[in-house]
């Protein structure tokens, strides 16, 4: 393996990936998705199924998953004129107040009200914009029951087509319990809860953070100067049950094992002194060759867009000729890429 660069560029992170890998579908069943094993101490690959990742885990280790659920936050509208507009929730603000994604955001003007096509008794208010969102007061509180009932599952852009039933089991994880997120942590789509039960078994132990994934995971990095790119806010919650598990588990020798990038970033952003503290607070942490990632062991993720601040976060991780490697590989073997893609764990 060559050595690393100091110093890396936009370009950098770029990679050869045919459409058709992306996938638009999820498995069959959530954990018959393919494993692609990096081993970052000995450079090697190896190939698996998801189904079969005990196999790879050992007594003792804590898996440390994001817990945060997807609201249904794609809502179709209509302008007081009539015409339709398609929204994202992309971030809350507070109870009444969103930043928004639109596909009409330059035709909508700050003091225009939009309806929801599901109930005309709600109204959206636009008070303004933020970059490339649209901020909007909402006439109630958008709880889980009413964005079920007006809204959707959002699904990736990269997804090209319209969601179906099947997509709000399916775009959420089996563990999924405290709302607020509008794209999924999608690391943990591949766990059953066979497989959950079958690590309890095997003395495989795990913990549960909470970091409430925004519309910007999808922001293209836009700047070829890194140092330049401005990450963007997630809200995040660590318990103080959790920290001390995950202490705990660092001061015996066990490994800690990330469970997605957001999990990751919950880790690094709350780490300090060699120990995770607990607290609830926003992140907007840029990982990326060459910062040395320290708060875990080994990272169970999904293989990522190029040129995306994800594929920059495991490249500091695994290191970043190691990575590249694997992805062309995965590219030759034709694995599945992207949110409902294949799964990597990184050791």
């Amino acid at each position: 393996m060559k050595d690393e660069k100091t110093e890396y560029t936009l370009e950098d992170f770029n990679y050869y990936l045919p459409e058709k890998l992306i996938a638009q579908t999820p498995s069959d069943k959530r954990d018959e998705s393919r494993l692609f094993i990096v081993n970052r101490r000995e450079g090697i690959f190896k190939h698996s199924i998801f189904n079969r990742i005990s196999e790879y885990l050992h007594p003792g280790d804590l898996l440390v998953f994001n817990n945060a659920k997807v609201i249904h936050a794609r809502i179709f509208c209509t302008r007081e004129s009539g015409g339709k507009v398609e929204t994202v929730l992309a971030q809350r603000i507070d109870n009444f107040n969103w930043f928004v994604i639109c596909n009409r955001t330059r035709r909508l003007k700050p003091g225009e009200t939009i309806f929801p096509v599901k109930d005309k008794t709600i109204s959206f208010k636009i008070t303004g914009r933020k970059d490339e969102y649209l901020i909007i007061n909402t006439s109630v509180i958008l709880n889980d029951k009413i964005l079920e009932k007006i809204g959707e599952i959002p699904l990736p852009p990269y997804i090209k087509r319209e969601s179906i039933s099947n997509d709000s089991e399916r775009y959420q994880t089996v563990y999924a319990s405290i709302s607020g997120a509008v794209a999924a942590p999608t690391a943990g789509l591949h766990f059953t809860s066979e497989i959950l039960a079958e690590l309890k078994n095997k003395d495989i132990t795990t913990a549960f953070t909470t970091l409430f994934v925004s519309w910007g995971t999808f922001s293209p990095v836009r700047d070829n100067d890194l140092k330049k790119h401005r990450m963007h806010s997630e809200q995040y919650m660590l318990d103080t049950e959790t920290a001390h598990r995950i202490n705990n588990a660092r001061k015996d020798g066990r490994r800690i094992i990330a469970v997605g990038t957001t999990s990751l970033r919950v880790l690094e952003s709350t780490f300090k002194d060699n120990s995770n503290h607990p607290g609830t607070g926003d992140t907007d942490i840029f990982i990326y060759p060459p910062y040395k990632i320290k708060s875990i062991d080994a990272l169970i993720t999904n293989l990522h867009t190029p040129n995306s601040t994800l594929l920059m976060l495991v490249s500091a991780f695994a290191g970043y000729n190691l990575i590249m490697e694997a992805y062309r590989e995965a590219v030759m073997m034709e694995y599945r890429f992207f949110s409902y893609g294949d799964a990597m764990f990184i050791i």
